[in-house]
């Protein structure tokens, strides 16, 4: 069997699961090497995969006998360098969202892909989760009409450490987590956001405003071919991690992720009226695996990727609109002619 040789960029808790994902449950890929600027933990994670191949850069890695593909799982300020870097020395890459932390390094990121010839898929995951794969077939099959409404929650379990902020490393809440519902909302909808208004709070948390971030946000939403919607995301839910999606339809309406049918649901930090989840990694395991085994398949056999850059880049534009939106106020037209030819 052919296999498509496969490194990852970045090896914490994301990159971590991609490599294991690589090393045991994509028969076609093959593992060929981890990089970290944590020498130590890159040493350690190929340890543990029983992999020869750790390196402390990128661009050593590169140089790895073998290397067909790069996933990069860096915090997000480095995406796009890392893009530039990977497709300068030819290989196709899988690159966690978002593709950068603003439209002109994205745009710049993208380009150095189409120059060099290579091809990138942007990390949406939920896509491939079966939950989310199902209602889409079913909204593209007419079962609910024309889509009119779109609502979606994100709340994460625990919020971030303060010191995860203060090296402005990674996106503010909007580039971390709501961007996966900003793709959702085009991919559901089949349509593109054209306008949002967001609302932020740091009631709970003040410090965080230090840092330009928020505790949690609610963005409201208008689509091109007149559809509205309404996304809440939370960092720090403490009950569990929560993650729901609604599409209405004009004939009816699918909901991913709903609660159990009950009078009513309590949701505390100490328990809960039915199992909750409490990570990503283990809400989106299916799709983590599903994304990846997809990845290599596609690569291998040269064929168009289910996640473009372009995917990536619309709903970045949509991240950085809300963000413009939450520094400002008011609402924010979402530009539509930024362009991906990756």
């Amino acid at each position: 069997m052919r296999k498509l040789g496969v490194g990852v960029l970045g090896v914490g808790e994301m990159g971590r699961r991609h490599a294991e994902n690589l090393r045991h449950l994509v028969p076609n890929a093959e593992l060929v090497a981890v990089a970290d600027v944590n020498s130590v933990r890159a040493r350690q994670v190929a340890t543990e995969l029983e992999i020869t191949n750790s390196f402390d850069s990128l661009e050593s890695m590169l140089e790895c006998k073998g290397l067909n593909a790069v996933v990069i799982a860096t915090p997000d300020k480095f995406h796009a360098p890392a893009v530039k870097t990977v497709a300068a020395a030819g290989k196709d890459m899988l690159c966690e969202k978002p593709p950068a932390l603003s439209i002109a390094d994205a745009q710049e990121a993208i380009n150095a892909v189409a120059k060099a010839g290579v091809r990138m898929q942007v990390g949406f995951m939920r896509r491939y989760d079966p939950a989310y794969s199902a209602a889409m077939k079913r909204i593209e099959a007419g079962e609910i009409g024309t889509p009119v409404i779109f609502k979606s929650i994100g709340r994460d379990k625990d919020g971030p450490p303060l010191t995860s902020y203060q090296p402005l490393i990674n996106g503010m809440l909007f580039y971390t987590s709501t961007i996966h519902d900003f793709d959702l909302g085009r991919w559901l909808m089949q349509d593109e956001v054209s306008e949002i208004h967001a609302y932020t709070t740091v009631a709970i948390r003040p410090e965080v405003a230090q840092f330009g971030d928020a505790v949690a946000s609610v963005v409201n939403l208008k689509f091109v071919q007149g559809a509205i919607g309404n996304i809440e995301s939370y960092a720090q839910a403490v009950y569990g991690y929560d993650v729901r999606t609604e599409i209405v339809g004009s004939k009816g309406s699918i909901l991913v992720g709903s609660m159990n049918r009950t009078p009513t649901t309590f949701l505390l930090a100490h328990g809960s009226s039915r199992p909750l989840a409490d990570h990503f990694l283990s809400t989106f395991a299916d799709a983590y695996l599903a994304e990846i085994r997809d990845f290599t398949d596609r690569i291998l056999n040269d064929q168009p990727l289910r996640v473009t850059a372009h995917d990536g880049l619309r709903a970045l534009a949509i991240a950085a609109a809300a963000e413009k939106s939450h520094l400002d106020g008011g609402a924010v037209k979402v530009p539509l002619e930024t362009s991906a030819h990756a």
